[in-house]
């Protein structure tokens, strides 16, 4: 729901009170006041409070982490039919929390997704992956945030801890999130999609290159093949 320029708001929405920061709302509250704000805000709800972002984000801390890791999961995504990638895109999670996750991987509704797309096109339930590039926001997602997804279950959450360069990657199991282990070849391996694998050390480096080596390797598995035929087996006919 992020805007991308400012504009006046329109006449109609004039009696509407704006967002705030830290505001108590309902999620049928803050949708209403949210889709009024002018363009260029983004906000989030998060156990029905409000949190908004800075006006400005920055290359090294948010930009350039932001375009490695959609890069990333867009390459899964064109080898993984039934597999769709969101960016910045508003999640109707319960009725206190609407997140905007950086980045979230689903699968397709049709192909037995656990998250679904609403008549009026938002994403409603866990995506099955959910992202996060956490500068000024590391307590939120590691605490809040985390509990959140965690309690709604999405299977998976990254968190890429740009200060520290490192990046935390949760799998959800027995109802809590544990954090996944290298495999033998020291990547990190998806246990829902199949083949998304990563080097983290690299990525956190800008290694691109050999962050997409790792995850070549990946979709050259016959776990991955699997997974993409069982997807397409699950398309209704």
């Amino acid at each position: 729901m992020t805007r991308t320029a400012s504009t006046p708001r329109r006449p109609s929405d004039a009696r509407i009170p704006p967002l705030e920061n830290g505001d108590h709302l309902t999620r049928e509250e803050f949708e209403r006041r949210y889709n009024a704000m002018p363009d260029g805000i983004k906000a989030e709800l998060i156990e029905g409070i409000v949190y908004m972002a800075p006006p400005a984000l920055r290359w090294d801390s948010h930009g350039g982490p932001h375009a490695d890791l959609m890069g990333w999961l867009v390459v899964y995504r064109a080898a993984t039919p039934g597999v769709r990638v969101g960016d910045n895109a508003s999640i109707r999670l319960d009725l206190d929390n609407m997140p905007q996750p950086d980045a979230a991987m689903i699968i397709e509704p049709s192909c037995g997704g656990q998250a679904r797309l609403s008549a009026d096109d938002y994403l409603e339930g866990a995506p099955e992956l959910a992202a996060e590039i956490a500068a000024s926001t590391v307590s939120i997602d590691l605490n809040e945030k985390l509990r959140v997804y965690r309690r709604n279950g999405v299977r998976e959450y990254v968190v890429w801890r740009v200060e520290d360069q490192a990046i935390d990657w949760f799998a959800l199991h027995g109802g809590q999130y544990v954090p996944l282990q290298s495999a033998a070849d020291g990547l990190l391996h998806s246990a829902v999609f199949p083949g998304l694998w990563l080097d983290a050390g690299a990525m956190t480096h800008g290694r691109l290159s050999i962050v997409f080596e790792a995850l070549h390797k990946g979709l050259a598995t016959t776990e991955h093949s699997a997974f993409v035929a069982e997807l397409e087996s699950r398309k209704p006919r």
